[in-house]
């Protein structure tokens, strides 16, 4: 199969691409190119080969998903500019409507 200038032209057309005639001719080449070299391909014996989706093998990098221990609560809280044994204490940064409160 081989492609001519009018079908390169075509593509062009609906690819909304306006190409003088000069580039078609050397799309045209490189195409046919392409096409050769995909038919060299469907030429060679695969029937021993297994299908594979990568050409090395995928190994997963995760680590297994294992609970471990926490940090301790008093020893965190000890590192922290404020807190009141159970929680870092933070300045305010939102503004409630009524002025009140937000529980803290």
């Amino acid at each position: 199969m081989k492609l001519t200038l009018e079908e390169v032209s075509n593509v062009a057309v609906l690819a909304r691409l306006a190409l003088p005639e000069e580039e078609l001719r050397r799309l045209a080449g490189h195409l046919n190119q392409i096409i050769e070299h995909f038919a060299a391909l469907q030429e060679l014996d695969t029937t021993d080969v297994e299908p594979t989706e990568r050409v090395l093998p995928m190994v997963n990098v995760y680590r297994e998903d294992v609970a471990l221990p926490g940090l301790d609560r008093e020893e965190v809280l000890r590192g922290a500019p404020r807190s009141n044994g159970e929680a870092f204490l933070v300045p305010r940064v939102v503004d409630t409507a009524d002025g009140k409160d937000c529980g803290q």
